[in-house]
């Protein structure tokens, strides 16, 4: 499913949710992305201060994907894997 992201502060709890989907903790996360526990609670509370280097970090960890496109665009049809 898309949720679009159109400021920072959307972030917050579509990382989280996601963190949550996966059943893992902030503890566990952080331990799988390879930073603290601290670190990755700073990022779900306050993502605008994270580098893109730890979200695409996090991102990879969850399965999630980042996509960007402009506005006006049509969503793409499914790629079937590719």
């Amino acid at each position: 499913m898309d949720y679009p992201i159109r400021t920072v502060d959307q972030l917050r709890p579509v990382m989280k949710a996601y963190r949550n989907q996966e059943g893992l903790s902030q503890h566990e996360l952080a331990a799988k992305v390879g930073v603290t526990q601290q670190a990755l609670s700073l990022l779900e509370a306050a993502p605008h201060r994270a580098s893109f280097e730890r979200l695409f970090a996090v991102c990879a960890v969850l399965g999630v994907e980042i996509v960007l496109r402009d506005k006006e665009s049509p969503k793409p049809p499914p790629t079937d894997g590719w």
